[in-house]
């Protein structure tokens, strides 16, 4: 069912902090920032070549990056997205195993224009997990 590693997910408090570290300490090439809404999120993304690193800071009171930030103050990693081939497939053989999707269960748009979906960290050893169609 999973497919490569997309990217690895690290709130910040701070976005253009956590851009001018990447960029100017490490070098890194970035995209420009994204805000996604309907996520809560404003979204950068590293490339590292084999993966991305995306940089997560909250977007509005509401944000899950805000409540995650309120216990990490100082950031961290929030979640592992891998693709898959058919997300609706995916969210179905997980769903029958017993693992719980997050949120309504549809998957939503992420960054990358492609559906996405959230499983419960509590499933997967403390580690939330993304899934994204590819």
């Amino acid at each position: 069912m999973l497919g490569r590693l997309n990217h690895v997910a690290l709130a910040v408090p701070d976005l253009a902090a956590a851009i001018a570290a990447y960029r100017n300490t490490l070098g890194a090439e970035l995209t420009e920032p994204q805000a996604l809404s309907e996520h809560g999120v404003t979204v950068v993304f590293v490339n590292v070549g084999n993966t991305k690193i995306e940089l997560l800071e909250p977007l509005g009171e509401g944000s899950p990056i805000a409540a995650f930030l309120a216990k990490n103050p100082s950031g961290g990693m929030h979640h592992l997205c891998y693709e898959v081939d058919d997300i609706l497939a995916a969210r179905d053989q997980l769903k029958a195993a017993g693992a719980r999707v997050l949120g309504d269960g549809n998957p939503k748009i992420g960054a990358h224009g492609k559906p996405v979906l959230f499983l419960h960290p509590k499933d997967f050893f403390g580690t939330l997990i993304e899934l994204e169609q590819s």
